[in-house]
């Protein structure tokens, strides 16, 4: 690879974060798909070969079946990784800590994400905080979508100044809605047996200096996931000010529910109207005209896209990993432009 060669990128699982980044990778100009590796053998991969995109079987087993149920397989994982320089592990939890050995031993650089430890990479990753440190890695875990929206906000109030700590609600999906009829919830709340919940301390893997602590419950609907926050502000601040702080991020998109934007389906419908792929909201779209502060005190309440949030992060990482750009700023730039990622839809 040249410097003005796209860097060839493999996506392990194609699952409902593997298809977005798929999505995400095809529209970047300095990188190129290498190709999709997976072990299913239904409707799921039929798109790939609409769109032209090379096949892979995770092992020689799966091989047999997927080419029993009519796709064309271009070969196992092995061959896959060998046409890569970046493989971006998209795999269930706790089945990227085990291909991460493999991954090493190919001699690639490579990328799991938030369902995994911190320890499987040693680096946890949010482009607006952590991707200096992430230049030139092996490897690097794109955190979760939550602890990605939590990284992201607080980010902005601590860059302002305004931040001294935080204390947040999560009210989590129950499933991913594809298969909603599987399983989850129903008529009840499930709260997570644990203060702090796991969100809190992932968001200090990637900055330890966050004053932070989360509690969950999970509700029994599939579109996305809703935070409260209550923050105590280093100072009285005004609420044009804490505003100011947020906008300073182009991943916030700050909302009204007086524009009729009051609930997350509303949010999801206006992703379908502007032509999002998947309806992905890749933003943290945060009320402003909830947002309340008191002196020293902030409250305000977010949605999070649990399915989309974490794609422009992964295509920053990559850029990270591989040297393809050399400051988050120029990065973030390149990705917000190539998929659309903006600070208000209208």
């Amino acid at each position: 690879m040249t410097q003005h060669d796209p860097v060839r990128v493999a996506i392990n699982g194609y699952g409902v974060i593997g298809k977005r980044v798929a999505t995400a990778v095809l529209a970047q100009k300095d990188m190129r798909l290498a190709g999709v590796a997976d072990i299913t053998a239904d409707w799921r991969l039929r798109p790939l070969e609409e769109q032209g995109i090379g096949l892979y079987a995770a092992t020689s087993e799966h091989a047999k079946s997927m080419r029993d149920a009519g796709f064309n397989i271009a070969g196992t994982l092995g061959a896959l990784l060998g046409q890569a320089d970046v493989v971006v592990d998209c795999t269930p939890k706790r089945i990227a800590a085990q291909n991460a050995e493999v991954y090493r031993a190919s001699g690639l650089k490579f990328i799991v994400h938030g369902g995994e430890k911190h320890a499987v990479t040693g680096h946890s990753f949010v482009a607006e905080v952590s991707f200096d440190s992430a230049v030139g890695r092996t490897a690097t875990r794109v955190v979760s979508c939550n602890t990605t929206s939590i990284v992201r906000t607080l980010t902005a109030l601590k860059r302002a100044g305004l931040l001294k700590r935080a204390r947040g609600t999560l009210l989590r999906r129950a499933t991913d809605p594809w298969e909603s009829h599987l399983g989850g919830i129903m008529n009840t709340l499930a709260p997570e047996p644990d203060i702090p919940s796991h969100q809190g301390p992932d968001a200090q893997s990637v900055d330890p200096e966050l004053d932070v602590v989360t509690m969950a419950v999970k509700v029994p609907q599939t579109l996305a996931h809703l935070h409260y926050w209550s923050v105590q502000l280093t100072r009285s601040a005004s609420k044009e000010e804490v505003l100011n702080a947020f906008r300073a991020s182009s991943r916030i998109a700050l909302i009204r529910a007086s524009d009729g934007l009051a609930a997350i389906n509303t949010v999801k419908e206006l992703m379908a109207d502007l032509g999002r792929p998947h309806d992905n909201l890749y933003e943290v779209a945060l009320w402003e005209d909830m947002l309340k502060v008191e002196g020293d005190e902030l409250f305000y309440a977010y949605m999070v896209d649990n399915q989309a949030i974490v794609i422009p992060d992964t295509i920053d990482a990559i850029r990270a990993l591989t040297g393809l750009a050399g400051t988050a700023e120029d990065s973030i730039a390149q990705t917000n432009d190539a998929l659309g990622v903006r600070a208000r839809f209208y």
